[in-house]
């Protein structure tokens, strides 16, 4: 199933991704933010659980802002 999630306190503004019935996350798409970046971590988690993505990726932040695009990530996938 296809979701959208709007983020808080980063550049991009939302996170699109696919999530199977067994928490498989794939085809993850962020609106906004650093692109080249943004392209890489969602090759880098394509096929993985949300589980996994979130133990990897919670809790990152961005300079001093206290979260990230990858938190916000982290917490679209285990938020649905």
């Amino acid at each position: 199933m296809r979701y959208t999630y709007t983020t808080s306190g980063t550049c991009s503004t939302q996170i699109a991704f696919d999530k199977d019935e067994n928490g498989v996350v794939t085809n993850v798409e962020f609106t906004g933010g650093c692109h080249g970046n943004l392209k890489a971590i969602s090759k880098l988690v394509n096929g993985m659980t949300a589980e996994q993505i979130a133990q990897i990726l919670a809790g990152n932040t961005c300079r001093t802002k206290p979260t990230s695009c990858a938190d916000q990530l982290a917490k679209a996938v285990t938020s649905v």
